[in-house]
């Protein structure tokens, strides 16, 4: 298929951290159990502003360790673009205790794993350790919160390696390359519509003084969140914290400002043709609210995404695969959790001999009919009821709860907001799905995006 497989592929397997709810976080000075829910958090807050999530799983001896820094590329300084993905990479170089990779070797020679990441709103880094190795994970990621030491010969290596990367995921991938276009395309104003790995021209000038200076304003257990899952309880747990955390002094970093979208009056298109394209394919992105955004309902546009294509029985793959066929594949996402202004899309893989022209209209069809009549309750309730157990198959994987903890905070969820989501979902109604279903599917905020084998282009 012809997908835009990459860009998709992410917005798919985040589909149910999208919790989108407006109530701000409330400051603890010790742990205490969440509001009921299904993942029994427990939550507290060091004197420096540290704020700490645990959920406990005893079922293996297993912990996973991430520290979640409110700092991603949105708040790259203009003209900076992709220094805080490659801050991401500098992080694992040398600190004032460690070697350049030495923190990567401890962690691989007590049986761990790790890695990190980097999006638009926050900048993850994560270890998964047995239970009993946690305290020596907690001391390396201690070291590096404000201990990072860089120069120019450690930064120019690396910086080769975010080019090459670069080439690998976006400039050889005609995909990642119009995906870049519709988002500079949706946003008129907002650092959204920037790429989160940068833009090539831009990464070329990046030096050890620009990643510095990020990691100052950024890094400081004071924009932290820390968030451990597994074997572990928060009164085990806080004095570790205390110990390795407690210690590093909150630098006081400012609130997040970024420009504000202007209105959008007017639909768009792009298009991009590529002799590597087999299928033409459609992608259009609506300008959506995220979870803080006033006047949206966010809940109730993730059920509507659930209905319109989140699956094989949705709307879009039933008219434009199974009735018609004119697809090879259909469906919808919502980007629920976001800091600010968000996104909702459509897409489709036209099959053989069928033109993309043919798949949009059958996409404005079912749209207008869905937009119109709005769906059953039949259908409400069961796209609630696939929302509620999508939360329930997560807690096997500590993994995936602790991201569902860390991504949400780090846009301003509460961990109350968290464990009540499924009592969020449980109480949207028909009519509200319709209702925030048509404030959002409007030609007006729309990119479409058209990618096309170089034949038909």
């Amino acid at each position: 298929m012809n997908r835009f497989s990459v860009w998709r592929a992410k917005l798919c397997a985040v589909r149910i951290l999208f919790i989108a709810l407006a109530i701000s976080i409330v400051a603890l000075s010790h742990p205490r159990a969440s509001t009921a829910g299904p993942f029994n958090s427990e939550y507290f807050e060091l004197d420096n502003g540290l704020q700490v999530v645990v959920i406990p799983n005893h079922r293996a001896p297993i912990v996973v360790h991430m520290m979640w820094y409110r700092a991603g590329s949105a708040d790259d300084p203009v003209g900076k673009s992709g220094i805080a993905h490659f801050l991401e990479h500098l992080m694992f170089k040398a600190t004032d205790k460690l070697e350049a990779g030495e923190f990567s070797r401890i962690v691989a020679r007590n049986g761990g794993q790790e890695n990190a990441f980097t999006s638009w709103d926050y900048t993850g880094y994560f270890q998964r350790v047995a239970r009993d190795r946690l305290e020596i994970v907690m001391e390396l990621e201690a070291g590096r919160i404000r201990g990072l030491v860089l120069d120019e010969e450690i930064v120019r290596p690396e910086r080769d390696v975010i080019l090459e990367e670069r080439s690998a995921r976006t400039d050889n991938q005609p995909s990642s390359l119009l995906a870049e276009q519709i988002s500079a395309a949706q946003f008129l104003r907002h650092p959204y519509g920037t790429p989160i790995i940068g833009w090539r021209h831009e990464i070329e000038t990046l030096n050890h003084e620009d990643a510095l200076a990020f990691y100052r304003r950024y890094y400081a257990p004071d924009n932290a969140i820390l968030v451990v899952a597994g074997d572990i309880s928060a009164a085990e747990l806080k004095p570790l914290a205390e110990k390795y955390y407690g210690v590093i002094p909150a630098a006081g970093v400012p609130p997040r400002r970024r420009p504000e979208e202007p209105p959008q009056i007017s639909p768009r298109r792009v298009s991009f043709t590529d002799a590597r394209v087999a299928q033409p394919s459609l992608t259009r992105s609506y300008l959506a609210p995220g979870h803080g955004t006033e006047g949206g309902d966010s809940v109730a546009l993730q059920v509507f995404a659930e209905i319109l294509g989140s699956k094989s029985t949705s709307r879009l793959y039933q008219a434009l695969v199974v009735e018609r066929p004119l697809a090879a594949w259909a469906g919808s996402s919502y980007q629920a959790l976001a800091l600010d202004t968000s996104r909702f899309y459509v897409y489709a893989d036209a099959l053989p001999g069928v033109s993309i022209t043919e798949v949009e209209a059958a996409i404005d069809e079912t749209i207008a009919e869905l937009l119109l009549n709005g769906p059953s309750e039949e259908e409400v309730a069961s796209a609630k009821g696939r929302m509620q157990d999508a939360v329930v198959y997560t807690l096997d994987n500590p993994q995936s709860v602790a991201s569902i903890f860390g991504n949400a905070m780090s846009v301003g969820l509460s961990v109350e907001d968290i464990e009540s989501w499924p009592d969020r979902v449980a109480a949207v109604t028909r009519e509200r799905v319709m209702a925030a279903a048509r404030a959002v599917l409007r030609l007006e905020l729309s990119v479409t995006g058209i990618l096309l084998p170089a034949e038909e282009g």
